[in-house]
């Protein structure tokens, strides 16, 4: 039994490593890409980089990895990660080859951490290993649509109250630009998601470019229902010439009403949601009383 085990783990470990090498040659021979431009993306890896923890010393090796897995990823596979990192606020400045290089350095630490927990405790190193892989494989990727989804989320909570104070700033006689300057200006928290995104708003018209094209981007960027509204009724007020204070304060009123509505849902959904835990706790209560009774009772007839 112990041959047959010390045979069987040394077949796993020799199949592993032949895989390890397998895959280095296999990122070694990919032909490689250059090295895109980050434009926005760069200043978002420079605030990471300010920042203290594990990233300013992995950042060196994901972005030497990123170059040599360049040729991996299809066009469609990078334009997927490229477009749920910008969900994600352009999360640590990576471009998809980077993305992937970090999910590889991630999975080699999860084999690693599972191979000596395992082997060094006693508790199947053999399992350990192969669950811990894929496991560190797939946290970056999970860490990045999670912080997409919340990301979206906010926008999409943060919208009706910028639409409001730039419906206030424009029938103040403010311009479009002057406007969107105030939702930056006035805020509290230069992090927000909503503010970031027209933070982007502001410095793209700053640089020359149409409100349309702008506004297209920024649709894209935050593919939510509240936005892609809000987006087309500018770009439509604006081909036909319509006054966007007006179409501004509409758009305001149809956020209010429908934020009205959502949380009348939510309250109706909450409502259904309770019945299953109240039901437990009616169960458990009728079971602390009853249960004591019919003991009694079952004593007492024996």
């Amino acid at each position: 039994m112990i041959v047959d085990y010390m045979l069987m783990r040394n077949l796993f470990v020799g199949t592993i490593a032949l895989a390890i090498l397998l895959a280095i040659y296999g990122v070694a021979s990919a032909p490689t890409r250059l090295a895109p431009r980050l434009g926005l993306r760069g200043l978002k890896r420079q605030r990471a980089l300010s920042g203290d923890g594990l990233w300013p010393q992995m950042e060196p090796l994901v972005r030497w990895l990123g170059v040599r897995v360049s040729g991996i990823l299809s066009e469609e596979s990078r334009t997927k990660l490229d477009e749920e990192i910008s969900y994600a606020g352009d999360f640590l400045g990576l471009t998809s080859d980077e993305f992937l290089a970090l999910m590889i350095v991630s999975g080699v630490a999860g084999f690693a951490f599972g191979g000596v927990v395992g082997f060094g405790l006693h508790i199947g190193g053999m399992v350990t290993f192969i669950l811990a892989g894929p496991m560190g494989v797939f946290v970056p990727y999970m860490q990045i649509t999670g912080i997409a989804q919340e990301r979206l989320k906010q926008v999409s909570r943060g919208l009706p109250y910028t639409i409001d104070l730039m419906a206030l700033a424009m029938g103040a006689g403010l311009d479009f630009p002057g406007a969107v300057r105030q939702v930056v200006e006035k805020s509290s928290n230069p992090d927000d998601a909503i503010v970031e995104e027209f933070t982007l708003v502001l410095q793209s018209l700053q640089l020359g470019r149409t409100r349309k094209e702008v506004l297209l981007e920024f649709a894209k960027r935050a593919p939510v229902d509240a936005v892609k509204e809000f987006t087309g009724a500018l770009i439509q007020a604006e081909e036909r010439g319509n006054p966007v204070a007006e179409v501004l304060q509409i758009q305001a009123t149809s956020a209010r009403t429908r934020r009205s509505v959502r949380a009348e849902e939510m309250a109706a959904k909450a409502g259904v949601a309770m019945v299953g835990p109240l039901m437990l706790v009616f169960i458990t209560v009728m079971i602390l009383i009853m249960g004591p009774m019919i003991m009694k009772v079952m004593v007492s007839m024996d």
